[in-house]
């Protein structure tokens, strides 16, 4: 890497950062306004009304990155009509909660613009040796694979700091394998301002958050994580389709058992619970701090090893993916992540 593009990376990283360091105060004003309060309940883990709507200064520091660093290109009108539209989708909901459905649309209006309008498709994969070309069903595939990353992120933003700090490992593992393989397309640059504006939220976001992203940030994130994953695709960055879903494997994970375990309860998937992963380290008495931090590193692990896989040797890769997905499934065996253990009764 040249002294040049090193010097633009931390440019865009910093100003980025102090953008949405500086903004996140104002939105917090915005927040209390317009009654944009995360009130607590039972299932919630904070014990007082904080503000949300923190992805506006998430989505804000994207814009204002873009405006300064980025280039014009005919892919970037799609994103921002559909970051615009799931960013509104988020914010009313942060406000007034949305119907489950009613938020789905706002999702799918999103997703339909960059699949239809900037014509952003997964039109084929490579994983594990084989290669298949989607063709026309690249369309109904895209679709699913957007929706699935924008609720992956709404699911796992339930502790302070873990949503923004899973975000910044993608983005900074998508942008070092763009670096180390030469491809500095537009999933490049979208990285390193999304690192830096999510890191300045982290700022405010951390144990104890001033201020949390609400659905306005999190669907936001997914949104953005599954377009840069799709030009990742386009640039070469990504080398299969493992490696998007392997680099925020918790968020993943979470919400496939989020699925099984809802179904085998005859709920709907869409019912809140507190069987989630982080529920289940708390519940081991790691305290709220503590667990963000073990997340953050297994995830950072998956990260770690999709580099391996990508740049340095696929067959030490795949290792080390076993390795992780044991642990995974130690895990699902001593907790109730996905089936509740009986409790046994003590005289």
């Amino acid at each position: 890497m040249s002294t040049e593009l090193f010097i633009k990376i931390i440019l865009v990283i910093v100003t980025c950062f102090l953008f949405v360091y500086i903004l996140v105060p104002l939105v917090k004003k915005i927040a209390n306004h317009v009654g944009a309060m995360d009130i607590p309940n039972a299932r919630k883990v904070h014990k007082v009304p904080i503000p949300r709507l923190g992805g506006l200064a998430i989505f804000a520091g994207f814009l204002f990155g873009y405006l300064v660093f980025g280039k014009q290109n005919d892919l970037i009108t799609s994103i921002l009509i559909g970051s615009f539209i799931i960013v509104i989708t988020g914010m009313i909901d942060d406000i007034k909660p949305l119907n489950a459905k009613i938020k789905l649309l706002g999702q799918l209006a999103a997703t339909l613009v960059v699949v239809f309008h900037g014509q952003i498709l997964l039109s084929s994969i490579s994983a594990f040796g084989f290669y298949v070309n989607f063709g026309i069903f690249a369309y109904p595939i895209t679709i699913l694979f957007i929706l699935i990353f924008i609720n992956c992120m709404n699911l796992i933003d339930g502790l302070d700091g873990l949503a923004t700090g899973i975000s910044s490992i993608f983005f900074l593992t998508v942008g070092t394998i763009a670096i180390f393989r030469n491809s500095h397309g537009l999933d490049f640059m979208l990285c390193f301002i999304m690192l830096g504006s999510c890191l300045g939220f982290l700022m405010h976001n951390k144990y104890p958050a001033k201020i949390f992203m609400g659905d306005s940030g999190s669907m936001f994130l997914g949104f953005i994580i599954s377009i840069i994953a799709l030009l990742g695709f386009k640039n070469v960055t990504m080398t299969s389709l493992v490696i998007p879903f392997m680099i925020i494997a918790i968020p993943v994970l979470d919400t496939i058992f989020a699925i099984i375990r809802r179904t085998l309860k005859n709920e709907s998937i869409t019912k809140p619970d507190k069987f989630h992963i982080h529920h289940q380290l708390l519940k081991m008495n790691f305290s709220h701090k503590k667990t963000v931090i073990i997340i953050c590193l297994i995830d950072a692990l998956f990260a770690f090893t999709s580099i391996v896989y990508v740049l340095i040797d696929r067959q030490l890769g795949y290792l080390l993916y076993g390795i992780l997905l044991l642990i995974v499934i130690i895990f699902i065996v001593k907790t109730d992540v996905i089936i509740e253990h009986k409790k046994t009764k003590t005289d």
